[in-house]
């Protein structure tokens, strides 16, 4: 008994250790500046103010996590000056040792998207939201980023003041231009959401119709699942999965949330539901999970920003190291023959399974700590950062970013 305790526990500890070598979650740079949401923002003294803070943040992440080596770009807050800043930007990637990953346009700040950016009624609006997707795109290409993450804000909030047929046609005609356009090498991931800034109807609001709007454009197009853009109740995981059956699947921006979108930090309210579209994944063949990227995107309005981002990282990796464990061909086994309760405790009984002391020893073994966040508060980096930037963060301005 004794000895084959110890063939599980070594096992255990191979699949955990091999599923973490490979795990990898990006991290975003606005997630280290001050954000809120549209009733405004609480300054914190150690928030990011630059690029270049932005990045040392991240590789701070990365450091003690050893799973965020790229730092998601928002374009407008990050790239100021468009494709001028590649240089700077490709700078900071050398002295931090950090990638750039995918690059945000942003199609939803700006006073001319008012009525909508590439559904707008205006042809020349739509020129500018597709002129500012195709510099960004080259941004990706010459910073070597492989996704173009698309989200489109574009709605109305009053029946019958837009027509919704002619919004889906210009959205078609600008996003086929945008896919006509890229690298060989690059992609672009088509995100929806229910509701928010629009709230009749947004006109890419849910999984089909992002999935349509991808098959429209062409092998380069793929669908991004935010976790936090969902009705309530919604079963992610089973979209995740049709969309793995259908080769569609492009990558997650990973949050959490009690009502609406409320971008709260990863697990924090539902870990149970990250398990299970890890479990998901994990169940799909190698090759159909090869190319899904994660990415978080979540606003620490609250939560000290660094801390925030390491602690979510951590979670990621406990709840990926989780559905790594399932037994996968004895739950297929109890599925094919319907037993139910034994089906549902075999995978219940690998989520409540402690994996934190085996994760732990892999941190080690890699020349990580063992404890990140206790590493963080001894190393004296949040202070630092604070002390640094307190007067810059003391002017800024109650804005969402």
């Amino acid at each position: 008994m004794g000895n084959n305790g110890a063939g599980v526990a070594e096992r255990d500890a191979q699949r955990v250790f091999s599923a973490l070598d490979s795990f990898r979650i990006e991290v975003p740079s606005w997630g280290f500046a001050n954000t809120g949401t549209r009733f405004g923002k609480f300054v914190q003294g150690g928030a990011a103010t630059t690029i270049e803070e932005k990045f040392s943040d991240a590789a701070q992440v990365n450091a003690l996590t050893g799973a965020s080596p790229t730092v998601a770009l928002h374009v407008l807050w990050d790239l100021p000056n468009g494709k001028a800043d590649v240089a700077a930007i490709q700078a900071l990637e050398k002295k931090y040792g950090m990638r750039s990953g995918s690059i945000n346009p942003n199609l939803f700040q700006s006073a001319e998207y008012k009525y909508g950016s590439i559904a707008n009624p205006s042809a020349e609006i739509r020129g500018i939201a597709l002129k500012h997707l195709l510099d960004s795109a080259e941004i990706g290409r010459e910073l070597g980023s492989k996704d173009l993450s698309l989200w489109i804000a574009d709605g109305s909030n009053y029946p019958g003041t837009q027509s919704i047929r002619k919004r889906i046609g210009w959205m078609e005609e600008v996003l086929g231009a945008v896919h006509a356009a890229l690298g060989e090498d690059q992609r672009m991931l088509i995100e929806y959401k229910p509701f928010e800034p629009a709230f009749y109807h947004t006109d890419i609001a849910d999984w089909g119709m992002a999935l349509e709007l991808v098959r429209r454009c062409g092998p380069k197009a793929k669908v991004l699942v935010d976790t936090g853009h969902h009705p309530p109740s919604t079963n992610i995981e089973q979209i995740v999965t049709w969309l793995l059956h259908v080769k569609e699947l492009g990558g997650f921006h990973f949050n959490d949330r009690k009502y609406a979108d409320d971008d709260l930090t990863l697990g924090s309210i539902d870990p149970y539901q990250v398990f299970r579209i890890f479990h998901e994944i994990l169940s799909a063949g190698e090759r159909d999970r090869a190319d899904v990227a994660f990415m978080i995107d979540q606003s620490h309005n609250l939560k000290g920003k660094v801390e925030a981002m390491v602690q979510t990282v951590v979670t990621a990796q406990e709840l990926y190291a989780k559905a790594a464990l399932i037994d996968q061909a004895r739950l297929a086994e109890l599925q094919q023959e319907c037993r139910l309760v034994e089906a549902e405790e075999c995978f219940r009984d690998t989520f409540w399974h402690d994996v934190r002391p085996v994760v732990r020893e892999w941190r080690v073994a890699r020349g990580l700590p063992g404890e990140p966040l206790k590493a963080l508060a001894e190393s004296g980096y949040v202070e630092k950062i604070t002390r640094e930037r307190a007067n810059r963060n003391a002017r800024s301005v109650s804005s969402y970013v």
